[in-house]
């Protein structure tokens, strides 16, 4: 049977992780002989539907089929080799394509759209004409300016303008340091990548360059808006970056990615050798006198070094710690050099502006927060994954709207908006517009985009207790503010869930948190108290329930925790045959008992009972 089908299989990591990998090795064996493409894309935000497969008909319709397991795929072999439509069950459905449909997309426009590892996919779309337009078209001033007109802020969290950040940038002047190493030993003569990032040059000696970042180490947990992008539509990083470049003076460039993305690296490398391959790389792009160099720096996964002078210090070989500002980046950063760094959904954001022009960006939006923004939505939630919404739309509009809900029917809880250094957002406050300012005001910060959805099974003080516990692990311990304090912090939280909370530890906690965003030298320490702040101000009857009943009302905290068996027992004995520590006893067609001692908490019996007889206190 003659085909020219394609098949598209959706390979992000989330694709992957839910069998991609196998079902694409699959199709291939199985449709073997039949004259049908099989192609590969990124993930185009719908993980809580992967692994998903685009087939593209000869006449140019899409069908997406959607959770493509062992069954799904078998009926799309038969649909493929012209039998019966068995695969109908199995296409997406209309609330999940309306999922897609109500979204804004510029930064994710090509994920799940485009072969991330051919760069032809990438320009067939219009990709690169933005840096053929500003290299022929448009002086660094005029990029600047057009960057200013769009309002675009920093999507790393803080939402800075970014056109103010490349006018320091390129108004500082390269070199005008001294030129003295200031490295307590010599650089070594080798091609040592983290000392002399081309072939042997000292840095001292490198005292006209200018340098363009991109931060790629996201490291809150729940959020992976930037692996995405780079696994998706690697070259819109690229462009980005370029662009930057050529609006700053700078010829060199690094993506300061985390080792833990190992998909999102390789494809990065496969897409900037095909850039320069290409020509969009390298010497005199475009024909022009622009030239520049781009590589890879993989982090080791420091959460501080997302914050920019301590990725820094971290590209020049030494220990990820941040310093005291100023000096800006943009003054002194790189080597000392004129430095701008942007995070990668920022640098996705630009060759869409220069093509459609700053005012289009700037009309979408708020009047403070321009443009989308880009959430990864996790947790209790329905329709988990990525999400790309304008700025000004809800909490609400997002959690409910494009996320579908709360999984199994629960009520909603909060959402914690920013990671480690946001805050718990209760119910109540779900209309609040998504805009730097918005959320600043009820106590938390846009971050990077992660969203982590709570339920009623949700204990706040322990959620609290699990965010400080990852921001305590990660300082790195410079100031005295972020290394003590949060852990005199977390031993409060951790007696509190243990049961052993004890009056003024609520105002304990209150004092600390404000002492350590007054003293703390980054945004890591700044921002670490937030989850504890804003659950004592949403949720304070939860710690004042902890200590002064010594019970969760969210019945998570093992320590505080009894199970007990009431009348409904009938004596089925199931609960004491299921308890793995012999710790209900009692006779058949009689109501058991639970021996406190002996009982561990693992929920066994409350799960097997069918007569609603054991209950938790």
């Amino acid at each position: 049977m003659k085909s020219s089908m394609k098949i598209i299989v959706g390979k992000g990591s989330c694709g992957i992780a839910a069998g991609a990998q196998k079902l694409s090795d699959y199709l291939q064996d199985k449709l073997n002989g039949i004259e049908v493409e099989i192609g590969t894309t990124g993930c185009i935000g719908m993980c809580y539907l992967e692994p998903m497969v685009d087939v593209i008909h000869t006449n140019g319709e899409k069908d997406t089929f959607v959770k493509v397991t062992d069954k799904a795929a078998d009926q799309l072999v038969k649909m493929l080799a012209g039998e019966e439509n068995t695969a109908a069950s199995f296409r997406i459905s209309q609330e999940d394509a309306a999922v897609l449909a109500s979204q804004t997309r510029i930064a994710l426009r090509y994920c799940g759209v485009i072969d991330p590892e051919n760069i032809d996919a990438y320009t067939e779309r219009g990709g690169y004409k933005g840096l053929k337009k500003v290299l022929t078209k448009m002086s660094p001033q005029d990029v600047i300016n057009e960057m200013k007109a769009s309002g675009l802020g920093g999507r790393g969290g803080a939402g800075y303008p970014t056109w103010f950040k490349w006018q320091a940038a390129r108004d500082a002047n390269a070199g005008e340091m001294d030129k003295k190493c200031e490295r307590s030993e010599p650089p070594l003569l080798s091609s040592d990548s983290l000392c002399l990032p081309q072939g042997g040059l000292c840095p001292t000696e490198r005292n006209r360059i200018k340098y363009v970042i991109c931060n790629a180490d996201e490291g809150d947990p729940g959020a992976f808006m930037d692996r995405a992008v780079i696994e998706g539509d690697p070259h819109s990083l690229i462009e980005g970056m370029l662009i930057a470049a050529y609006a700053i003076g700078s010829s060199e460039g690094v993506v300061y990615v985390r080792a833990e993305y190992p998909l999102a690296i390789t494809r990065l490398e496969i897409a900037m050798a095909q850039a320069y391959e290409k020509g969009m790389l390298g010497k005199n792009i475009f024909g022009t006198n622009f030239s520049f160099d781009l590589r890879i720096k993989a982090g080791a996964g420091a959460f501080v070094c997302g914050e920019e002078t301590a990725l820094i210090a971290s590209l020049e070989g030494e220990r990820g710690m941040p310093r005291l500002k100023p000096p800006f980046p943009a003054q002194r950063g790189y080597w000392a050099q004129p430095t701008n760094i942007n995070n990668v959904e920022t640098y996705a954001n630009v060759p869409w502006i220069i093509e459609n022009g700053g005012l289009a960006f700037a009309a979408i939006g708020t009047e403070d927060s321009k443009g989308t923004k880009v959430f990864a939505l996790t947790g209790k939630i329905k329709n988990g994954g990525l999400v790309e919404v304008p700025m000004g739309k809800t909490i609400r509009d997002v959690v409910f709207g494009i996320g579908g809900g709360i999984r199994n029917e629960r009520s909603f809880k909060a959402v914690q908006v920013g990671g480690p250094a946001g805050g718990c957002i209760p119910e109540s406050l779900t209309d609040t517009p998504i805009s730097y300012k918005s959320l600043t005001d009820i106590g938390t910060i846009m971050g990077s985009g992660g969203m982590v959805v709570m339920d009623d099974t949700t204990c706040m003080v322990d959620m609290a207790r699990f965010f400080l516990d990852f921001t305590c692990k990660e300082s790195c311990g410079k100031c005295t503010h972020c290394r003590v304090g949060t852990k005199r912090m977390l031993e409060i939280l951790e007696r509190l869930t243990n049961g052993e909370g004890k009056d003024g530890d609520i105002e304990q906690l209150e004092t600390l948190g404000r002492q350590i965003k007054e003293g703390a030298l980054c945004n890591l320490g700044n921002g670490a108290p937030n989850p504890v702040l804003t659950t004592i101000k949403y949720f304070r009857h939860e710690y004042e329930a902890h200590i002064n009943q010594k019970k969760c009302p969210a019945k998570q905290c093992l320590t505080l925790l009894r199970y007990n068996i009431n009348d409904k027992c009938v004596g089925c004995t199931l609960c004491a045959r299921k308890c793995p520590t012999n710790a209900i006893s009692g006779e058949r067609k009689e109501k058991h008992i639970v021996d406190h001692a002996l009982c561990v908490k693992c929920g066994e019996c409350a799960k097997v009972c069918k007569f609603e007889a054991v209950e938790v206190d």
